[in-house]
C-alpha cells in the first residue's frame, strides 16, 4: 500500500563540547552573552520526520511516498532516498532556501543548546495532495504550518485516511485548528507531554479525543505506550533495547511502525507492540537513520520481546 509522508526533510548537525556549559556561563552576566564553545566532535545525520518514517516504512517493505519541501543544499539527501528506493517525485525544492535543519551542541552532562532554521520546511504548502498520487493511508507529519492545515485539508477532500501527528509543531496551532486536525483524521499520535498540550489547548481529555477518531497513541517513553481505540485503552510496553545510546528518531520510527501495521490491517496491540520494536532497535544507534530495521531483524527482536512473530 502507498503511504503518504508528509513532513520535514532536515539535516541535523550534532557537535559535542568536552565540558561543561555551566563552567563558561557567569550567572550576572547572562545580559551581556557572549561565549564560544570549542567542539573538536562534529557529526551530520540525515532527519526531519518526514525522512526519518519513510527509513523506516520502506525497511520493513513499506511504500513511502514523500512529499516535502527542500532546499537548494538538498542534493546529498535527495540522492541519499533514491539510494533507498524511496520515491521522493513529491519533494519539491525551493530555490534561494536551505533545507531545514538543527545545530545541536551538548556537553558533557547532556545539556544541550539548540538552533533550528526551519528554512525551506515554511514553504511546505507549496506541494499539494490529490488523488492521482494514489497514496491509500497519509501521515500528517511536523512541517511548516499552513503546509500541516492544507495537507490534512486535502487529505480529508480525497478520501485518503490520515494520521495526525503534531509533534514539536503542536504549539503552533490554536484550539480550533487542533479540533480540525482531530476532525479531518482517523487516527492522531502524540507523546506524553504533547498529550498534556492538547488536552489543555482543547479542553478535551484523551478519552473524549480518541471518541472522535478510530484511535488515538501516545507514547510514555520508557513506560511503553497507550493506545485508545473502540472504547478500548491497550497497553504496550516497552521493548528492550539492546543499548540505550540515542533516543533521537525513536518516535518517528515508532509512527513507521504504526503506518505499516494500520496498511496491514492489523490489530491494535500488535501494531503498538510493531512500534515498541521499531523505537527499541533505533534508540540502540545513533543518529535517526543509522540503523537496521528490516523484516528479519524485527521479526526476531519481536519474538524475543513478545514471544511471538507479528506476521502470523
Amino acid at each position: 500500500m502507498k503511504t503518504l509522508i508528509t513532513g520535514s526533510i532536515a539535516y541535523d548537525t550534532i557537535m559535542v563540547f568536552p565540558d561543561r556549559f555551566r563552567n563558561h556561563l557567569l550567572p550576572d552576566q547572562l545580559h551581556i552573552l557572549n561565549v564560544c564553545f570549542l567542539t573538536p566532535e562534529m557529526r551530520r545525520e540525515f532527519g526531519g520526520t518526514a525522512g526519518n518514517i519513510a527509513y523506516n516504512l520502506k525497511q520493513l517493505g513499506g511504500e513511502p511516498l514523500v512529499m516535502a519541501a527542500v532546499g537548494e543544499d538538498s542534493e546529498p539527501y535527495l540522492y541519499r532516498l533514491q539510494r533507498l528506493g524511496i520515491d521522493a517525485r513529491h519533494v519539491k525544492r525551493i530555490p534561494g532556501q536551505f533545507c531545514a535543519q538543527a545545530f545541536i551542541t551538548t556537553d558533557l552532562d547532556d545539556n544541550q543548546i539548540t538552533a533550528f532554521h526551519p528554512g525551506a520546511m515554511n514553504h511546505a504548502h507549496e506541494t499539494h495532495v490529490d488523488a492521482a498520487l494514489g497514496a491509500r493511508l497519509a501521515i500528517i507529519a511536523p512541517d511548516g504550518k499552513e503546509g500541516m492545515l492544507q495537507h490534512a485539508r486535502e487529505c480529508a477532500a480525497h478520501g485518503i485516511p490520515l494520521l495526525f501527528d503534531p509533534g514539536q509543531g503542536l504549539p503552533m496551532f490554536s484550539a480550533e485548528e487542533l479540533h480540525e486536525f482531530v476532525r479531518l483524521a482517523d487516527y492522531v499520535a502524540v507523546n506524553d507531554y504533547e498529550g498534556k498540550m492538547l488536552q489543555a489547548k482543547t479542553g478535551h481529555s484523551l478519552e473524549r479525543l480518541a471518541r472522535e477518531v478510530k484511535a488515538l497513541v501516545v507514547t510514555l517513553g520508557a513506560q511503553g505506550s497507550r493506545i485508545y481505540a473502540g472504547g478500548t485503552q491497550h497497553e504496550i510496553p516497552v521493548a528492550a533495547a539492546a543499548q540505550v545510546v540515542d533516543p533521537t528518531g525513536c518516535g518517528d520510527a515508532y509512527r513507521a511502525g504504526l503506518l505499516y501495521g494500520i496498511a496491514q490491517g492489523w490489530d491494535w496491540l500488535r501494531i503498538g507492540r510493531l512500534g515498541a520494536v521499531l523505537g527499541a532497535i533505533k534508540i540502540a544507534s545513533r543518529g535517526a537513520q543509522n540503523h537496521h530495521a528490516d523484516r528479519a531483524s524485527v521479526e526476531a527482536h519481536y519474538r524475543q520481546s513478545f514471544g511471538e512473530s507479528p506476521w502470523r
